[in-house]
C-alpha cells in the first residue's frame, strides 16, 4: 500500500487566520451536513474559491444520527419512484467505490409470515436488482423457511414461511462527513466550525456574502461571496425567513434509533421489517459491533440540537423488536439512543401530518436576491445533490462554469490503496480501519499503543485535534469516534481522559461536565 501525503493541520486558530475581509470566494456555504460538505468537496475540486461555516461541529445534527445504511430506497418502488430509485442505486455504488474504509455491502433478510409476502417483496426486490444493474451488490434470493432460520438463528420461528434476502450499503456516517471535509480542504476549501452564521450581506438587493460569529472567541467576520448556498438541513427555514421567504420547506420528521448488545442479534445479515403493525420500516443492523433497532418516523414542531425520544417512540421499538427476535431487549439493555431530525420537503399547499407521505426528494430553491437554498435528500444521494445545487448556481448566473463534476472518480481521503488492504467490516468493533490508509500516520502519533478502550487509542484522540477539526470531548467521541452511539455509559466514563489529551493538543476547555451531562440523554436507565 503506497503511503499517502502527510495529512492537512486543521489547527483552528491558522484557519481562522484566513478568513480576510477583502477575499472575495466564489461560494460561501453555511452548514456542515452531508449536504454542505459535498457540495464544498464538489465546488472545490472543480476550481472554485470555496469558504463553509458551520455553527456547531461538522454532522452534529441530521447527518451523523441516520440508521447508517447507503440505499436505494426499496419502498419508493411502492410508489413509483423508479428514477430516484435508480440514482440512489448508481450513488450507493460511487461512495462504495470511493471510501471503502468507510462503506461496504450489508446483506438484508426479510422475514416473511404471510403466504403473501415472499413473492411480493420477492418480486419487487429482483426490480431493485434491475433498477441497480451493474452497480448491484447481490442478487435477491428466494429463502425457504430452514434457509431463512439459518440466515437468522435470533429471528422468531413461529409462523415463519421463509425468506427474501437481498443487497444494501452501509457506513459510517459521521466519518464520512470528517472526510468529505479533509477531502474538500485538500481540494483548497476552507471549513470552519463554530463559526456562526449571523446575517446575509446584501449588495444592491443581492446576496453577497455573510456575516458571522466565531463561538469559541465572540470574534465577528465578514464573509463576501459570489454566491450564498443555504444548506442547513431542517434548519434551513430560519435564514429563508431573513431573506424575506414567508414559506417554510421543511416540516421535520424525527427518526429514534436505540442500540443493544450484538447478543441480540449476532448475525452479520441485517433484519428488515417492511410493514410493522402501524406501517413503518424496522430494522436490526448489526454496527460497528453492536446493534441498531429502529426507527420511527413522528412529526416534530420544535428543531433542538438535541432531540429527545418520546416515549411512545422507544415502546414502539423494543414492543416491534419482541415480535421479530426470539429474545426481546429491554429499556436496561438499551446501550444508546440517538434521535434524528429529517429535512422532509413541505409540499407547496401544506399536506398534513403525515409526514411518511413527504417527499425524501431534495429540493433547490434560488430566491430574488440570489439566495440557494438546498434541502432534503438523504445521505446516499449527497453527491448528486452538490451537483444539482451547482448548476443552479450556474443556471441563475451567480457562478460561472468551470466544467463537470470531478467527484465521481474522486477517491476521499483514506481510501487510495484501501481497496487492497484487509476488507472493512462495519459489523465488528470499531477500529483503526476507518482510517484507511492513514493507519500509517496515525501510528506514528504519541499515544498508538495507549488504548483507552478496547476501540479508542490515546492516538486516536491526538490525530482526530490535530488533522480532524476536533476541539471537545463530544467531537471525539461522538463523531471522530462513534463511541457516544455505541455505549453511552462507556464514553461518560471515558470522556475525562479524552478531555485530557484534547486539553494538551488545543490549549482549549474540551467540556468534560458538558460531554457528561449530554452522555445522560443517551441512556435509558
Amino acid at each position: 500500500m503506497q503511503t499517502p501525503a502527510p495529512p492537512l493541520p486543521t489547527r483552528r486558530a491558522d484557519l481562522v487566520a484566513q478568513l480576510q475581509a477583502d477575499t472575495v470566494y466564489d461560494l460561501a456555504i453555511v452548514g456542515g451536513g452531508a449536504t454542505g460538505l459535498g457540495l464544498a468537496l464538489d465546488a472545490a475540486s472543480r476550481g472554485y474559491r470555496v469558504v463553509l461555516v458551520e455553527s456547531d461541529d461538522f454532522s452534529k445534527g441530521t447527518s451523523s444520527r441516520s440508521t447508517k445504511l447507503l440505499h436505494g430506497g426499496v419502498r419508493y418502488l411502492a410508489q413509483g419512484k423508479l428514477d430516484l430509485v435508480r440514482e440512489a442505486l448508481h450513488e450507493r455504488s460511487t461512495l462504495l467505490r470511493n471510501a471503502p474504509h468507510l462503506a461496504q455491502a450489508l446483506s438484508f433478510v426479510m422475514p416473511t409470515y404471510a403466504w403473501w409476502e415472499k413473492p411480493f417483496y420477492g418480486i419487487g426486490l429482483k426490480v431493485y436488482d434491475a433498477l441497480a444493474g451493474s452497480s448491484g451488490l447481490g442478487h435477491t434470493e428466494f429463502l425457504s423457511r430452514q434457509e431463512t432460520l439459518a440466515c437468522l438463528p435470533m429471528v422468531q420461528a413461529a409462523g415463519l414461511r421463509g425468506g427474501v434476502k437481498y443487497w444494501d450499503g452501509q457506513f459510517n456516517d459521521a466519518k464520512l462527513a470528517l472526510v468529505l471535509a479533509r477531502s474538500a480542504a485538500i481540494q483548497g476549501a476552507l471549513l470552519l466550525n463554530r463559526m456562526r452564521a449571523e446575517r446575509l450581506r446584501y449588495t444592491e438587493g443581492q446576496v453577497s456574502g455573510l456575516q458571522c460569529t466565531d463561538t469559541l472567541s465572540s470574534q465577528t467576520h465578514e464573509i463576501q461571496a459570489r454566491c450564498v448556498v443555504n444548506a442547513t438541513g431542517v434548519w434551513v427555514d430560519a435564514l429563508c425567513e431573513q431573506d424575506g421567504s414567508t414559506q417554510a420547506m421543511v416540516a421535520p420528521s424525527q427518526g429514534v434509533h436505540l442500540v443493544v448488545d450484538k447478543s441480540f442479534w449476532p448475525n452479520p445479515e441485517a433484519l428488515m421489517v417492511p410493514k410493522t403493525a402501524d406501517g413503518r420500516v424496522l430494522f436490526a443492523v448489526p454496527w460497528l459491533g453492536q446493534v441498531i433497532l429502529g426507527t420511527t418516523d413522528t412529526p416534530r414542531d420544535d428543531l433542538a440540537r438535541e432531540p429527545l425520544a418520546f416515549e411512545a417512540e422507544i415502546d414502539f421499538i423494543l414492543q416491534e423488536s419482541a415480535r421479530y427476535l426470539q429474545r426481546a431487549p429491554e429499556r436496561s439493555d438499551v446501550k444508546s439512543i440517538w434521535v434524528g431530525l429529517r429535512p422532509l420537503v413541505k409540499p407547496p399547499q401544506g399536506g398534513g401530518d403525515n409526514t411518511k407521505a413527504l417527499s425524501r426528494e431534495h429540493t433547490v430553491v434560488v430566491s430574488h436576491s440570489g439566495l440557494v437554498t438546498v434541502t432534503g435528500g438523504k445521505w446516499t444521494t449527497y453527491r448528486a445533490m452538490a451537483e444539482d445545487v451547482l448548476q443552479k448556481c450556474v443556471d441563475h448566473a451567480r457562478l460561472l462554469p468551470r466544467g463537470p463534476a470531478q467527484t465521481a472518480h474522486l477517491p476521499l481521503v483514506g481510501a487510495m490503496g484501501a481497496e487492497a488492504g484487509p476488507a472493512v467490516s462495519l459489523v465488528e468493533p470499531e477500529g483503526a480501519h476507518s482510517y484507511g490508509n492513514e493507519q500509517t500516520w496515525l501510528a506514528q502519533l504519541p499515544g498508538a499503543k495507549h488504548w483507552l478502550t478496547p476501540s479508542l487509542s490515546e492516538a486516536m484522540v491526538r490525530f482526530a485535534a490535530r488533522y480532524e477539526y476536533a476541539l471537545s470531548v463530544e467531537d471525539v467521541l461522538a463523531r471522530r469516534s462513534r463511541l457516544l452511539f455505541l455505549d453511552a455509559r462507556l464514553a461518560a466514563q471515558t470522556a475525562p481522559a479524552v478531555g485530557d489529551i484534547l486539553q494538551s493538543e488545543t490549549g482549549l476547555d474540551p467540556d468534560v461536565q458538558g460531554f457528561v451531562k449530554l452522555a445522560a440523554q443517551y441512556r435509558l436507565d
